[in-house]
């Protein structure tokens, strides 16, 4: 064994020391964690409305419905997001054993006839998944690298606290070509058929997909990992043509778009707004029709090392998808 796995497995128990964990679970109901927002006095359970949408600055969005708690969010005002691994006893504080807490900021809002989704800016962090010493060697060793802090590594382990889905994407070119990739940066608000994106400005066909407004977001089994995996190439890379992808192909209803054969399910959405948030764009559509074509299975998932870390030492993870 090199020493650098030596030290790895003496900090985590782990040969393999990784940003991510890849975790297969199969609804959202099954995911344990909680995510809690406080605004003054006023605490929000947000667990299934929030989501990481922008890296550079952290960018979380949280979609609110209800008139009442919308009314809580502004500029000037103090906001603390606490990621839990259950939720608190019934009369306990939300604060009290968070796994990470993060103080944010009021960026912006985008309000829509449904509701509002509110984009806050993380401005520092505390996470607490396994001792400060250790966090801060398995940094120094593992993942510290040019333009990369601490304070980054604490964001990004307090935001892939909570299991974040991996879907697939499918964007089509003109003549015989079709962009097909993995994300994570993405939300689902099931209940006003709306999906959100953050996408990297560096992906080479985002402004193709401002100008065009259609995109199709696929659920895929967690074990076809492997090839969701290869297709992360198509960010940045000429997308292989139709005769090239090494699976079959079906065409959606609608756009007609591209998509593997062996996705579980898709919509198509046509994308209404967007908006910068810094190192990513982020774009907001709606959706009419789901289109079922397999049953569901467990889907990948994404947790951040230290998470996962945490999960182990108390029996609690969730499948990991090797």
């Amino acid at each position: 064994m090199k020493i650098g796995a030596a030290f790895g497995k003496l900090l985590t128990g782990e040969r393999i020391i990784r940003e991510f964990l890849t975790v297969g679970i199969e609804d959202y109901h099954l995911v344990r964690e909680k995510v809690y927002l406080q605004v003054g006095d006023n605490v929000l359970d947000v667990s299934g409305i929030q989501w990481l949408l922008s890296l550079d600055p952290p960018v979380i969005g949280i979609w609110v419905e209800d008139k009442a708690a919308a009314s809580l969010f502004g500029p000037g005002r103090e906001y603390r997001l606490f990621f839990r691994d259950s939720a608190p006893s019934a009369e306990g504080d939300p604060e009290r054993n968070a796994l990470s807490v993060l103080k944010v900021e009021y960026a912006d809002q985008l309000a829509e006839a449904d509701g509002t989704l509110f984009l806050l800016r993380v401005c520092s962090t505390t996470i607490h998944h396994i001792s400060p010493i250790r966090a801060r060697l398995l940094f120094e060793k593992f993942y510290k690298k040019p333009g990369l802090r601490f304070e980054r590594l604490k964001t990004i382990a307090a935001a892939y606290s909570y299991p974040r889905r991996v879907r697939i994407i499918s964007f089509q070119l003109e003549g015989n070509y079709n962009y097909i990739f993995p994300m994570d940066l993405l939300a689902d608000i099931r209940s006003c058929g709306r999906f959100l994106f953050g996408m990297r400005h560096s992906n080479q066909v985002l402004k193709r997909i401002v100008d065009v407004k259609k995109i199709v977001v696929a659920e895929a089994p967690a074990s076809d990992k492997g090839t969701i995996y290869k297709l992360g190439r198509n960010h940045s890379a000429s997308p292989p043509s139709l005769e090239e992808y090494p699976f079959g192909l079906i065409r959606t209803r609608q756009f007609g778009y591209y998509l593997p054969d062996w996705v579980e399910s898709y919509k198509e959405v046509t994308i209404g707004r967007v908006a910068d948030l810094g190192s990513h764009m982020l774009l907001s559509g709606q959706w009419n029709e789901e289109v079922l074509l397999k049953p569901n299975t467990p889907h990948l998932h994404h947790i951040h090392f230290l998470h996962f870390l945490y999960l182990k030492g108390r029996g609690k993870t969730y499948p990991v998808i090797q």
